[in-house]
């Protein structure tokens, strides 16, 4: 059976509930990693209970075939290839290509795959005008949220959602329009004029050249910077079911264009625990402001008196060290070489908290290490990215996670609206009293 074909986990056993002294029996279901999963679907028909997950950080929302997290033993695979892999020597179209369609793409898939998207890059010129109507102060994602949504206004020929062929057609536009309007929002923002997309130039040059470049002089994409992004891109791809890519599948269930779908996932992954960890983490950097006090600020962190917290240090899912942060190290000191931090004092002000985070016994015992929020912030900056701009880059990675993720619940037979439960704490039914009798 290969990855791609419908695989409805059959029960291996089954668990013994007790309600109110009535018993039942639930199906247990395995996948081929991970945990399994008690099939609660005939719960309340069954026992008229629901469950209680705030969160639901204990319940299984879908079944996929995408993402795969261990974070105990510090896993991240991508339809079954580790991410270090992939980043290490691996392009971010690639690991697109693997999960969008499940395997890795030879070089004909590629190259095709490859010219589909550059074929793409540009926006209708009717767009830039929409740049105009924001104040040039605006949050860049704030921006996106509003531009990506009114696609489906420019591209009615890719919002049948019931048609293969335009969802196909919705999903390379989304791939190849994002870094186009994530480097107009970032232009608009500093006043420079839109830069063209350059088709010459592979996916993660060309984003930067959109950025960096001006009309009056030429530019020239230093490779290093260039793989550096490209790796960014693929280690920010996909993370399972996140805040935002069940964002993405809520609101796909309901039948939305493709396009809505994916700014609901934007307006998501702007919240700062989620997408904005990385801006976070550099912000606390220029709080600690050198390297003299830091002392200071690793004593607050060590104090459980202290409200303080190290911003880019652990991580909810991963209990280990995050398989993603080993290859954002090695990429970013490549780029902090390349690019020469000089007397920026932040950028010492990380390195120097890197270096004690990796060696003092308390973040060790506690397995407090960089994350890749940690590592993408400094990088960023030092790629010379200002720090709003962070969770945009973030959301032209995740695009592809959430276009793959969106057309996996699309397709799949047992997909229906998402209707969570809930359980109800306020006033039982009482009657409407007129104002005039009210106390």
């Amino acid at each position: 059976m290969s990855v791609a074909e419908t695989y409805a986990a059959p029960p291996v056993s089954e668990a013994a509930l007790t309600a109110d002294g009535e018993q039942c029996q639930l199906p247990i279901r395995k996948g081929t990693l991970g945990p399994d999963v008690i099939d609660i679907t005939s719960l309340y028909s069954k026992t008229n209970h629901f469950t209680f997950d705030p969160g639901f950080t204990s319940t299984a929302s879908c079944e996929s075939k995408i993402t795969f997290i261990d974070g105990d033993e510090g896993v991240l695979l991508y339809r079954g290839y580790p991410i270090d892999e992939l980043a290490e020597t691996g392009k971010f179209l690639e690991s697109a290509y693997l999960l969008l369609n499940g395997e890795l793409p030879t070089q004909d898939q590629f190259d095709d795959f490859s010219t589909r998207i550059a074929y793409h890059t540009m926006v209708h010129e009717q767009m830039s005008q929409f740049y105009k109507g924001f104040r040039r102060d605006a949050h860049p994602m704030a921006v996106m949220v509003g531009v990506v949504g009114a696609l489906s206004a420019f591209y009615h020929d890719s919002t049948d959602i019931r048609d293969p062929e335009q969802r196909e057609m919705a999903s390379i536009r989304m791939i190849a329009k994002m870094p186009t309007i994530a480097a107009m929002a970032h232009k608009y923002s500093i006043g420079q004029p839109f830069v063209y997309p350059q088709n010459h130039l592979d996916y993660s040059a060309n984003f930067l050249n959109m950025c960096f470049a001006v009309p009056c002089e030429p530019y020239k994409v230093d490779p290093v910077l260039s793989r550096a992004m490209d790796r960014i891109f693929i280690l920010h791809a996909d993370h399972e079911q996140n805040a935002s890519t069940s964002t993405v599948r809520l609101a796909g269930s309901s039948g939305a264009n493709p396009f809505a779908c994916i700014s609901a996932g934007i307006a998501c992954l702007w919240g700062p625990a989620h997408g904005g960890a990385n801006e976070a983490a550099l912000t606390m950097l220029q709080q600690i402001g050198t390297v003299e006090r830091i002392p200071e600020f690793i004593a607050r962190a060590k104090d459980k008196n202290d409200p303080f917290r190290l911003m880019g240090f652990g991580h909810r899912v991963y209990k280990n060290y995050d398989p993603r942060a080993k290859i954002m190290q090695k990429t970013c000191h490549e780029v902090l070489e390349a690019v020469g931090h000089g007397d920026d004092p932040t950028l010492k002000v990380a390195l120097e908290l890197e270096h004690i985070a990796l060696n003092d016994d308390y973040f060790i015992e506690k397995k407090l290490y960089p994350n890749i929020d940690f590592y993408s912030g400094i990088t960023l900056r030092a790629l010379g990215f200002p720090t709003e701009m962070f969770t945009v880059l973030f959301a032209i990675a995740r695009t592809v996670g959430w276009i793959a993720q969106w057309k996996e619940m699309i397709e799949d037979p047992y997909q229906r609206i998402g209707r969570p439960r809930q359980l109800y704490t306020g006033a039982k039914q009482r009657s409407y009293v007129p104002i005039s009798e009210r106390v």
